[in-house]
């Protein structure tokens, strides 16, 4: 059966994120035909709310259809957008007003949505993602929790799918998106060789690997940066909750709760992620062993200290060497 997939474009949005779910789409229909599958699996129309060609990011105009009330589609896709600084996605998006209006009427109607990238901003807008699992690029995570605090941001997923609302990671999984429309309309072998014409990976579940602490925006100032720097500059030593109450002159539990208000973690889940990042970048830049990694980021059993590499990252410290290595910083 025939997916109907619409794509609502704008003025300044992402035109890869368009196209890279059009080409894909095109693709997957092409290697269905050659491997015998009846009929298309896709049809994909790119709408816009006045029917016109639209500025997309960097100046080049996209041809659209004009967005009807009367949409009859399985999945209705808002690509992501330019953004001007970082300060730009915490303000309301009221030059798409009209769009974020569309969205909301149109899931009202049952048609599930979906967003790429930071085009969770505006299904954000569009009040829908209230209550609601999402994600987004991972270097704009933290704004999307900020700005709409009632949605659960899962910042290191890659794609997430929660009551007919669709969110994705960073800018090129536009294409993890197409490949989960395939994976759900196509038998495996077709899956299979759109990804290998294409060069995608079909099962990529996870933004970790890439994140990069170093490019996020700095702690606000307060007690949770404090806190942070504290424990920033004693990586290596062992976790001690009641010394590190005493070095802030609260008790444990004062300190747990202050910190939960400031950041939404732990200052154990902190450490454990801020040695993990330290270990990334010494796993990208030298050639110490692993063992020696381990040990220089506070933990003496590389077996543990793995497990726990890998549940944050996606890869063992040795998986992510190889992937990851690119010589001295």
């Amino acid at each position: 059966m025939t997916k109907h997939i619409a794509i609502l474009a704008y003025e300044g949005c992402m035109g890869m994120e368009v196209f890279g779910l059009c080409d894909t789409l095109l693709m997957a229909n092409r290697v269905a035909a050659a491997l015998g599958h009846a009929g298309p699996l896709f049809q994909v129309a790119v709408l816009g709310m006045l029917g016109e060609s639209v500025a997309a990011a960097g100046g080049f105009r996209i041809g659209t259809r004009r967005a009807s009330r009367r949409l009859k589609a399985d999945l209705l896709v808002v690509p992501g957008m330019e953004l001007a600084d970082r300060a730009s996605c915490l303000r309301p998006l009221t030059h798409l007003a009209a769009e974020a209006a569309y969205l909301d009427a149109m899931f009202a109607r049952g048609i599930p949505v979906a967003a790429t990238c930071v085009g969770a901003f505006l299904l954000g807008e569009a009040g829908l993602l209230d209550g609601r699992r999402a994600t987004t690029s991972w270097l704009f995570a933290p704004d999307l929790a900020l700005r709409f605090p009632h949605a659960d941001v899962q910042a290191a997923a890659m794609l997430v799918s929660d009551g007919g609302v669709t969110t994705t990671g960073s800018f090129s999984a536009a294409f993890d998106l197409a490949m989960d429309l395939v994976r759900q309309s196509a038998p495996p072998r077709v899956l299979r060789a759109v990804a290998r014409m294409a060069m995608l990976d079909e099962n990529r579940t996870s933004q970790a690997p890439y994140i990069d602490a170093r490019m996020m925006a700095p702690p606000a100032a307060g007690f949770g940066a404090s806190v942070r720097a504290w424990i920033d500059h004693r990586l290596a030593e062992p976790y001690d909750l009641q010394r590190l109450a005493d070095s802030f002159h609260v008790s444990p539990r004062t300190l747990l709760r202050r910190f939960k208000d400031d950041t939404g973690a732990t200052p154990l889940g902190y450490l454990q992620r801020a040695r993990v990042d330290k270990a990334r970048l010494l796993l990208e830049s030298t050639t110490l062993a692993v063992a020696q990694v381990t040990g220089q980021v506070g933990y003496g059993d590389v077996a543990t200290f793995s497990t726990l590499f890998k549940r944050l990252v996606g890869h063992t410290p040795a998986e992510y060497r190889r992937r990851f290595r690119t010589g001295p910083a």
